[in-house]
């Protein structure tokens, strides 16, 4: 038997903003953009060759909207690895996302944390 893990749902204030950021700034694919209703849509991003996917998903109601961005209550949320930490830290600064703090050499590689337009902290890593 086989399990993965295949979505994780991420609150976002709008679709396309979060496709913006998600696929043209980090780099995501595109996995799947469905209609479901006329203000619902099913919006799945990935890294490239990555198995996980965000399910991105427009918060409607004023509970949902003040989780953006603190859904892992102030916590790092998602760790991205990376071969190239000069090119995606250069991606990340050019998009205007906050740095919260200098760039650490760890035993498990070289990492930073950023905080993306929506709140959520990330860490960039590029692993030993």
């Amino acid at each position: 038997m086989s399990v993965i893990l295949a979505n994780i749902t991420l609150l976002v204030p709008d679709y396309d903003q979060a496709i913006a950021f998600y696929c043209g700034v980090l780099g995501f694919d595109m996995v799947e953009d469905t209609q479901i209703e006329m203000d619902k849509r099913w919006v799945r991003v990935a890294p490239p060759g990555g198995d996980t996917c965000l399910l991105l998903a427009k918060a409607t109601s004023d509970e949902q909207k003040a989780a953006i961005g603190y859904q892992t209550g102030g916590r790092v949320a998602f760790f991205l690895h990376t071969d190239n930490f000069d090119r995606e830290y250069e991606a990340i600064e050019a998009a205007g996302c906050q740095f919260t703090g200098p760039v650490r050499n760890e035993e498990y590689g070289r990492v930073v944390v950023f905080r993306d337009p929506f709140g959520n902290l990330w860490d960039l890593i590029q692993p030993e």
